[in-house]
């Protein structure tokens, strides 16, 4: 056995193959799972390796094999409950295939996603799920595709990069919110995100997030097609800048407020949802709200809030698989899965009352 730092003598490959009765050989092969070796002997082994608590050093095992049976995962918001879900989905995924998930938060920053992108590559991991923190600066991915390494996006696009993207269909989402709110007499209906974007929101801008940008259209050609102007001005981006709740309580005040909000993900329901019950704004006799990702708390409140339901946790779930299956070897062109979403009615709807 090894000597560690604190006295302990950490078990070696060679004490487990003396304990098993195999080679040294033998017992780096069941260990690692790769090579012939019969289930007897890999029982064996492995009832040997924890009667002395083997622990496998991952650095040697990547060098022997190859492979670290790690996978990265970079995510946009570790405090956004899309991105819990979606993780999940990635982190069941990998450990019935019998990989690590090490997890990195971008923040939604170009510069924390690359330190973050560096770090998992450092870690020699086998491929990387990525949430772009922008759909239009591809910079950030080229070191992993430098690198050989099979690469996933998720929830956004990321256009002329070649690899596999799972994303949801955001546009036709939108339109759905767009029209339950119009069929219920609403014209005054405001888009808010969190999105960074210059200036006041015009048609035909360019945005950096592909699904903000698909949740846009949507809501601003389903105005359009109600006869409803300028659509475009109700269009409201940068909600972080200010505050969210700060923004939404500006919307109700105004000399012409609006009378129904479509939240871009729970976390700007939640503080809007606040926002209008500190105001006495009753939902939904004084405002009808609905949004994207169905929160736990969304059921739970008086009344509860209608929502468009992405399959999150299949999200990163199969966004895992596709990374998989590129690990093992596939060479199919790279391509985009679009999975559909759930409209969940539920009491936050009704009539405007001006």
């Amino acid at each position: 056995m090894s000597e560690t730092g604190t006295g302990r003598r950490e078990a070696t490959v060679s004490d487990v193959a003396r304990v098993a009765r195999v080679s040294k050989a033998t017992a780096a092969r069941a260990l690692g799972d790769y090579g012939a070796v019969s289930d007897a002997v890999r029982d064996r082994v492995q009832k040997a390796a924890d009667e002395l608590g083997y622990r496998p050093n991952a650095l040697a095992r990547t060098m022997s094999t190859g492979r670290s049976h790690t996978l990265g995962i970079v995510i946009g918001d570790i405090e956004n409950p899309f991105f819990a879900k979606a993780t999940r989905g990635a982190a069941d995924v990998a450990a019935d295939a019998g990989y690590d998930l090490i997890l990195s938060n971008s923040d939604e920053e170009l510069s924390t996603e690359a330190k973050a992108i560096a770090v998992q590559l450092a870690k020699q991991v086998d491929g990387l799920l990525i949430a772009p923190a922008s759909s239009l600066a591809p910079g950030n991915l080229q070191p992993v595709l430098d690198a050989r390494r099979p690469l996933v996006l998720f929830d956004r696009t990321v256009p002329g990069v070649d690899a596999d993207a799972v994303i949801t269909d955001n546009r036709s989402g939108a339109r759905r919110l767009t029209e339950l709110l119009l069929r219920a007499g609403h014209r005054r209906i405001a888009f808010i995100s969190t999105l960074v974007h210059e200036g006041e929101f015009r048609l035909h801008d360019v945005l950096f997030s592909s699904a903000v940008a698909d949740r846009v259209s949507g809501f601003v050609e389903t105005l359009a097609e109600a006869g409803v102007p300028r659509p475009e001005s109700f269009v409201y981006l940068n909600a972080r800048r200010e505050g969210v709740e700060v923004l939404a309580s500006r919307l109700l005040d105004g000399s012409e407020p609006v009378t129904a909000i479509i939240a871009s993900d729970s976390l700007i329901a939640l503080a809007t949802f606040r926002a209008a019950q500190e105001r006495g704004v009753s939902i939904p006799d004084q405002l009808s709200l609905v949004g994207f990702d169905d929160a736990d708390w969304m059921s739970l409140t008086t009344p509860g809030i209608t929502v468009v339901e992405q399959p999150i946790h299949e999200i990163g779930a199969q966004a895992t698989r596709l990374l998989l299956r590129r690990i093992a070897g596939d060479g199919r062109p790279a391509a985009t899965t679009v999975l559909e979403q759930r409209l969940v009615e539920r009491g936050s709807v009704a009539a405007p009352a001006r």
